[in-house]
């Protein structure tokens, strides 16, 4: 069995004329929102071993605010990876699936609309669940999915997890 975390970015400054779009930085009200998620993820025990994030300024900072929270007691192996930089489903698969199988759990930050519609994918068609209903709505910024696998890594794909738990900031105290 493994555990797949789907984090959005927190909420980024809205794009400077003559900035990058990679370059985004996150808001005060962004950097609290990945705090909180990171206080959720700690008090609920949910530490991945393995993290595969976006090169981009506003997935680093998420990241950095929730090693700050602090997540994890150990460290765990952080993939920056530059093909997740506003990735498409296919790509965030390509990601996971080559993951070693010892690795049980692992955490994906990056974007829209890449990370919503994967989510989508992975619970399958059946939307009866409360959660899974929620994330037809929408996957908001900082918006964190958990996910629990029964087959491998390479396996990964349509219909092949269920959805744990699908925390936003504006749901935790």
């Amino acid at each position: 069995m493994h555990q797949l975390f789907l984090l959005r970015h927190a909420k980024a400054e809205a794009e400077a004329k003559g900035q990058a779009d990679h370059d985004r930085a996150l808001t005060d009200n962004g950097r609290r929102a990945a705090r909180k998620i990171g206080q959720a993820m700690r008090k609920a025990g949910l530490a991945p071993e393995v993290v595969l994030v976006s090169t981009a300024a506003r997935t680093q900072q998420t990241l950095e605010e929730l090693e700050n929270a602090p997540v994890w007691d150990e460290w765990p192996n952080i993939d920056n990876l530059p093909q997740l930089y506003m990735a498409t489903p296919p790509q965030i698969l390509s990601a996971l699936r080559g993951l070693p199988e010892t690795v049980r759990s692992a955490i994906v930050i990056g974007h829209n609309p890449g990370l919503h519609e994967l989510a989508l994918t992975l619970t399958g068609p059946d939307r009866t669940d409360s959660a899974l209903a929620r994330i037809d709505e929408g996957y908001p910024t900082a918006a964190l999915c958990e996910f629990l696998i029964t087959g491998t890594w390479r396996q990964l794909g349509p219909g092949s997890a269920s959805l744990k738990r699908f925390l936003l900031p504006k749901d935790l105290s």
